[in-house]
């Protein structure tokens, strides 16, 4: 009798474990949470709507996206909830399919890349199916063969509600290795209560005497090419070799000279190699214009502050962008398929209205910009999503970059003439 009393004690016991095991959820993600974007001015949003969610079926799917700190879906942000709501809702539609999320530094040891690197002959089964991929990586990653395209899997990027800039953003090689889902772009932010009329064009803008704050020595001198660019310069042949045109790179070291000499360019720009530099000297009042980057005034905006697009010689919208692009990783045909069905499903225009809105980044689509209606910022990102072009590839910047930095400071610290500038580029840039 007591040893059938025992046989049963063992029998509740194991029948116990196993139903406390299968209600323990498994803790994902437990990595540092970097702070919450204090991000002012956000549009309302719609909740989105979740379907009931379905039991996994037998035999169910997992699939892994990699994530960086920064679109953490466990931060607690209102982009975070969104994010998780949106997941949820594509599991619910597929039954048999789950999503993990993991958060990764982009680079570094043990970032996404790394990891890639080393995983992909190491331990494949340990890949993701996704990553969130900042342009630049996305270049690297592709050159290394770490990533796969979407050529066959999906349409979306036929779609009329992209921007141009989408669009080459999401292209590399002729094929589409990315899928968009935020973007960013160079404006002007500037003080109304000494800027009456922020300047459009050039010859406005010298008109002022208030400094205008960039990083002047910029390795990769992203605002000079902004506006070397949008004077008609290319920046590239038809091999895909850099190159430089004399006349546009003169008239915008021309501008700069001009720029110096009235005080809207000021010596001090020289000794700022950082955007960080350049909005510090904004913030502390040193000047009432700068440059910067349009997710620093959508996330944080000063309350004395109004942005703009930047000044061009003719005076028509144009700046720099760049952006992050959903990823393909699996080899595996079937699971390439399922990815890249999330990857559009995370990417329509219904839901990147929401998301662009609260994690303050450009909007990739047209449609995007209905949740900034009473926005604003509204009228902003209507003058500046249109008017982006993608930056040069990272080759080109690390070509062209050094020596746009070296012709730009010696202009401004007086050195040597615009024309003069212009030329000892162009002979560095086909020297042998």
């Amino acid at each position: 009798m007591k040893q059938l009393f025992k046989v049963r004690l063992i029998l509740i016991v194991l029948l116990t474990s196993t139903v406390l095991s299968g209600c323990i959820t498994p803790v994902e993600n437990a990595t540092t949470q970097p702070p919450e974007p204090t991000a002012t001015s956000v549009p309302t949003l719609a909740p989105v709507t979740i379907a009931e969610t379905a039991t996994p079926a037998a035999g169910s799917q997992t699939l892994t996206i990699w994530l960086p700190p920064q679109f953490d879906p466990n931060d607690g942000s209102a982009a975070s909830s969104l994010f998780n709501a949106r997941l949820e809702e594509f599991s619910a539609r597929r039954s048999e399919v789950r999503v993990e999320t993991r958060i990764k530094e982009v680079t570094g040891p043990g970032g996404i890349e790394d990891t890639l690197l080393s995983a992909g002959a190491a331990a494949p089964l340990a890949l993701p199916d996704l990553v969130a991929l900042p342009y630049e990586t996305l270049q690297s990653a592709i050159a290394k063969g770490l990533l796969h395209p979407f050529d066959g899997l999906t349409d979306t990027m036929d779609d009329p509600d992209w921007y141009d800039f989408a669009r080459q953003l999401s292209h590399v090689q002729n094929s589409i290795f990315g899928i968009p889902f935020a973007g960013d772009a160079l404006i002007m932010v500037y003080r109304p209560e000494f800027i009456e009329e922020p300047p459009t064009d050039w010859e406005t803008a010298l008109l002022n005497t208030e400094p205008l704050s960039f990083p002047a020595a910029d390795p990769e001198s992203l605002f000079t090419l902004t506006l070397y660019r949008s004077s008609g310069g290319a920046v590239a042949d038809d091999e895909g070799g850099a190159i430089m045109d004399m006349t546009p790179l003169t008239d915008v070291l021309t501008f700069y000279y001009q720029a110096s000499q009235n005080g809207l360019m000021p010596f001090w720009l020289t000794q700022f190699e950082t955007d960080d530099q350049a909005w510090a000297a904004y913030d502390e009042g040193q000047a009432n214009m700068g440059v910067t980057w349009l997710s620093r005034y959508l996330q944080n905006p000063p309350p004395d502050s109004s942005a703009t697009t930047i000044p061009t010689a003719d005076g028509i919208p144009y700046t720099t962008a760049t952006g992050w692009v959903w990823a393909l990783v699996s080899p595996d045909p079937q699971r390439q398929e399922l990815a890249a069905q999330l990857a559009e499903f995370l990417t329509t225009g219904e839901f990147l209205a929401q998301w662009n809105a609260a994690v303050g980044l450009l909007p990739l689509r047209p449609s995007a910009l209905v949740a900034w209606e009473n926005s604003p910022q509204y009228d902003l990102l209507k003058l500046v999503a249109p008017s982006t072009q993608l930056a040069p590839s990272t080759e080109i910047i690390q070509t062209l970059g050094p020596l746009l930095e070296q012709s730009a400071l010696d202009v401004l610290k007086e050195q040597t003439d615009p024309a003069t500038a212009a030329q000892n580029a162009i002979e560095a840039l086909i020297a042998p």
